[in-house]
């Protein structure tokens, strides 16, 4: 192991109580929670970055693959295009920049192959608690094996999360009033029932959110009839699901650079959208739903159906590919309603307003709940810690919790941007410790900065999701480096370019092991 050695001479530093943990369970440079689309490029960042390190990924499930593997129901797709979606080191060669989940699992297990690092994942391990220890400077991880029922424990030196950000375990529903009584089939789209017959069948899909647009044109194409409930309206925005300018350039330059072009475009064109929908909200809403008017026809009610009241990107757009939810809405086979749920009957649902929706399958695509660092619970020195006392160090670490960096992407743009560039800090963090023998680094707070006023982890951003669980998120702050920008641009110079080291960045274990080898070279 790279790390415990320096200068080509044993570590002197390294304390017995390491070498026995070493002796007592298996030990790795580094381990990854989870196996899906972080998780796995991840782990293709530390083969070419830090190929001196042994590592682990280490996932809950029977397979990797994350979301993409656990969703299975109709239609399931991106709702961001592949081109930046997709990992910074490997190209998007299909058609289609708006894809499917089968499609986008596929493009997870083909990077796996080509990059060597499926042998790394370890399945049906669920991490459940870690445990820092100043003294041998390591994590221990207890994992539990889901499918033996076995309990284990892993010592690394660092972990990367990439657990993703809400639990496989249970979407979230709400509490409706006589859910109980409703003859035929409730479903959440977390939980598909692989032999789900709705052809025929009279749907309720409840939500309007990405999924439940998603849901609705597909389950139209066999159902009697498709209805999106919805409590208030949702931004939703049509757009190709074939890149033409991306097609296009592969026809003449390689896929690597075609690639990279259609992403620096794309990327461009997310901020851009995003900066005018907070310098110019009115005009971005305007834009918004004429572009709906034009989809849905004069005679659609589009200010009941389509004109949400928050302004654009306080939650997340919704993208539809093709404009197939306005194909379906337009031909009758679906069709949306705007209103609160009273109860639920024994024969569908009964509306505030006293109106009866007749259903033999319920959908509720209600949404998720969020899990803040996989739901480890987490104890630095054999005291426990409370993640929401914490500050986030660029969004990426938490003060006080050493060796630790985890991956959340955007709320306002394609997940896979962050994970790459937290993927690449993390090297960068790895290559550093081991080039300077360091053993520890862990985010604090400096007294100059004691003061600072508080924030919410991810600011002005209204999903439910979210709200139900900001409160166990760690703090941000206005000033850097405790800030969490949700800005690509700023994110890329501090994390991919940014000096590692500041006076908020502790790292420890160069000068105590240079001390002690210098000592050791005076006594021969």
């Amino acid at each position: 192991m790279a790390w415990a050695t320096l200068s080509g001479r044993p570590r002197s530093d390294v304390p017995r109580r390491r070498e026995n943990v070493l002796n007592q369970t298996e030990h790795l440079d580094a381990l990854i929670i989870g196996g899906g689309l972080s998780g796995i490029g991840a782990a293709c960042h530390l083969q070419s970055k830090s190929p001196q390190s042994e590592y682990a990924i280490l996932e809950s499930r029977g397979s990797m693959g994350g979301t993409w593997d656990l969703f299975r129901y109709p239609g399931i797709r991106s709702d961001s295009d592949m081109h930046t979606l997709g990992y910074d080191f490997k190209p998007w060669e299909a058609a289609k920049s708006i894809a499917d989940g089968p499609s986008i699992l596929a493009y997870i297990h083909e990077t796996a192959r080509e990059y060597k690092v499926e042998d790394k994942v370890r399945y049906h391990h669920r991490a459940v608690a870690a445990h820092w220890d100043s003294e041998s400077c390591l994590w221990t991880v207890e994992v539990e094996r889901s499918d033996t029922g076995e309990r284990l424990t892993l010592s690394c030196k660092m972990v990367l999360m990439c657990s993703g950000y809400y639990k496989y375990e249970e979407g979230y529903t709400p509490e409706f009033v006589g859910k109980d009584l409703f003859d035929g089939l409730i479903v959440h789209p977390q939980h598909w029932p692989e032999d789900l017959d709705y052809e025929n069948k009279r749907v309720v899909v409840i939500g309007s959110g990405a999924t439940a647009m998603t849901l609705v044109p597909a389950m139209a194409e066999k159902a009697e009839e498709v209805v999106m409930l919805q409590r208030s309206p949702t931004y939703v925005v049509s757009r190709p699901a074939k890149d033409v300018i991306a097609n296009f350039l592969r026809r003449f330059l390689s896929p690597k650079l075609a690639y990279a072009l259609t992403r620096f475009k794309n990327v461009r064109m997310q901020q851009f959208v995003y900066r005018r929908s907070r310098t110019k909200p009115e005009r971005m809403k305007e834009i918004l739903i004429d572009q709906v008017r034009k989809e849905l026809g004069p005679d659609f009610d589009v200010e009941t159906h389509f004109t949400p009241s928050y302004n654009p990107w306080d939650q997340r757009l919704c993208l539809v590919p093709d404009g197939d939810l306005f194909d379906a809405l337009r031909s009758g086979k679906a069709s949306v309603k705007t209103a609160e749920i009273d109860s639920f009957t024994k024969e569908g649902l009964r509306l505030k307003s006293g109106e009866e929706l007749r259903a033999d399958i319920i959908i509720t695509a209600t949404g998720l709940n969020m899990s803040v660092l996989g739901g480890l619970s987490f104890t630095v020195d054999g005291q426990a810690l409370d993640l929401s006392d914490t500050w986030s160090y660029k969004g990426v670490m938490c003060s006080g919790l050493p060796n630790l960096v985890f991956t959340f992407g955007y709320i306002n743009a394609s997940w896979t941007l962050r994970s790459d560039l937290v993927s690449e800090y993390f090297c960068r963090l790895l290559n550093h410790m081991d080039k300077n023998g360091y053993s520890k680094v862990v985010p604090a707070v400096h007294e100059d900065e004691e003061s600072m006023p508080a924030r919410p982890w991810i600011d002005e951003f209204s999903s439910g999701y979210m709200a139900r669980s900001l409160h166990l998120f760690p703090k941000q702050s206005d000033q850097d480096p405790w800030r969490n920008t949700q800005n690509y641009s700023l994110d890329k110079k501090m994390l991919k370019e940014g000096p590692l080291e500041d006076q908020s960045l502790i790292f420890t274990g160069a000068r105590e092991a240079r001390a002690k080898l210098d000592a050791l070279d005076v006594a021969s």
